[in-house]
């Protein structure tokens, strides 16, 4: 009998179907992985199953009782438990603190039984084989400490299901041996587990069954050992492969960037050049390192190891301003975070940059600044109905192509798009493949990181697949597809020839 039962779950926002009739079992005492892409619908079909949503129809049974369209706090008294990717700690309170928090420990008069908590949390650390002191503030904790003081937490109260999403994402090879042997005694004694990863290697290592969702749908489930990572992989991206757009091969000058073993937080050892005219491709799962590579190349990290040339010159990394008169732009991900200054005007937010690069005098000339506005205006096919209005006026596509003018108007030579089509819509995303394109037959060198691989076949002349920080594959422009790159991009091919060889 299962232990938890969810059966044709729906869910649309704003009437988007994000879940079709999705099923889920998860028998007791086993480890079941919950496979798909970025925007399957892992994460809103675990929202539902803790209550932070409700489903539109469909039915969850846990344990033998009816818990369909539960409250937060039901489902947690029910048994099950989520160790959230962004662990729910306090910094400034101790690991025991941390345990009893919100259920402490009351003696006379109201005053804390706190031997009695820490006592209680030690016994509870040396059950689980936790190398945790009770007393010591989670701040000074390690992160595989905290992964597992958040299941220590948990498993207090008595979780029968523990949701880990990603628990691996910040621990090194030991860390990761030595949370897996936990869980797996958890397991033993009949403790079942949900585990959220993209990292092959690990599910195969772990895991005892998979469900694979795949845009909203249920797609399969099945045990691990009747499968193999090549399967799965297909399972999750399916057949499709995008057709091609207007990408077309162009002849490429000198090289603009070279890196050499370049190493810096999140990724090391890494190298690769890119020709004038060059579009590169950086991709792999969220985490991978190349958000932190182009932050390092633009200064906003600094690099502890190999070295980084443009146009033959080192740069020296830490510096925003010197990556900027080296000629490097870079567009970050989050837009609303990074690049819109709400209080400013089209005109204000499009010559920033430019103003901070080279400034002279204390005015700004309007004219001329008017002048180019209108110049990349026309030359981006930004939909404004005037300078003055309000960045927050335009859509997303359009306020995305403001900040490429932005960095336009700086004549930098080498422009980093990290996730440039995050949070915008089908139709500006293939204005802005056509604006890459374009820039590109102008000259400019691009370097574009992003978790789709359709927008990679559109734009890319090559494309390097990073895992847990280092390139493990670099593919060229025919050769990229999302079964090739999922493959990578997990570790799967290792895996695949170990199944080879021990055959």
């Amino acid at each position: 009998m299962d232990l938890l039962t969810m059966s044709g779950i729906r869910k649309s926002f704003s009437g988007v179907p994000v879940l079709n009739g999705v099923d889920l079992h998860v028998g007791r005492g086993e480890i079941h992985v919950l496979l798909g892409e970025n925007g399957a619908g892992k994460s809103t079909l675990m929202n539902i199953l803790t209550g932070s949503y409700t489903a539109d129809a469909g039915t969850t049974t846990f344990a033998g009782q009816d818990i369909t369209g539960a409250s937060i706090k039901a489902v947690e008294k029910a048994g099950i438990a989520f160790v959230h990717q962004e662990l729910n700690l306090f910094n400034d309170l101790t690991a025991y603190e941390n345990i009893f928090l919100g259920q402490e420990e009351v003696g006379p008069f109201f005053s804390l039984k706190k031997k009695s908590m820490i006592s209680k949390a030690q016994e509870l650390f040396e059950r689980l084989g936790v190398d945790i002191d009770p007393t010591m503030l989670v701040s000074d904790l390690k992160q595989s400490q905290k992964q597992l003081l958040e299941i220590s937490r948990a498993l207090f109260f008595d979780a029968k299901l523990l949701i880990l999403d990603e628990p691996t994402t910040a621990l090194n090879t030991a860390e990761v041996e030595h949370l897996f042997k936990i869980v797996r005694n958890l397991r033993d004694q009949g403790t079942s587990f949900i585990f959220i990863s993209h990292k092959m290697p690990e599910i195969f290592a772990l895991c005892d069954t998979y469900t694979v969702l795949r845009n909203g749908t249920f797609v399969s489930e099945g045990r691990i050992a009747d499968t193999t990572p090549r399967e799965v992989t297909s399972m999750m991206v399916g057949a499709a492969i995008s057709e091609r757009g207007a990408y077309e091969p162009r002849e490429t000058g000198d090289v603009v960037l070279a890196l050499d073993h370049y190493s810096g937080p999140g990724f090391e050892d890494i190298s690769f050049e890119v020709a004038r005219g060059q579009v590169v491709g950086l991709t792999g799962l969220m985490g991978c390192g190349s958000t932190e590579l182009m932050q390092c190349l633009f200064g906003i990290e600094r690099p502890q190891g190999g070295s980084a040339t443009i146009r033959g010159k080192r740069l020296h990394g830490g510096s925003i301003h010197e990556a900027m008169k080296a000629g490097i732009a870079m567009l970050p991900s989050d837009r609303k975070e990074n690049s819109v200054v709400p209080d400013m005007s089209l005109l204000e937010n499009m010559y920033l940059s430019e103003q901070v690069l080279s400034a002279k005098s204390f005015v700004i000339n309007k004219r001329r600044e008017q002048e180019r506005f209108e110049h990349y205006q026309k030359l981006l096919s930004i939909k404004a109905n005037s300078s003055a209005d309000s960045v927050l006026s335009l859509s997303g596509g359009n306020q995305q192509k403001v900040f490429m003018a932005r960095w336009l108007n700086t004549d930098a030579e080498l422009l980093l798009l990290d996730n440039p089509t995050q949070g915008i819509d089908v139709g500006a995303k293939a204005e802005i493949y056509h604006l890459i394109l374009d820039l590109a037959k102008q000259g400019k060198t691009v370097v574009i990181n992003t978790l789709e691989i359709p927008e990679l076949r559109e734009v890319a002349d090559v494309c390097y697949v990073l895992y847990e920080g280092r390139i493990v594959k670099r593919l060229e422009h025919d050769e990229i597809d999302e079964q090739t790159v999922m493959l990578y991009s997990t570790n799967s091919q290792d895996i695949d020839r170990t199944v080879e060889t021990n055959e």
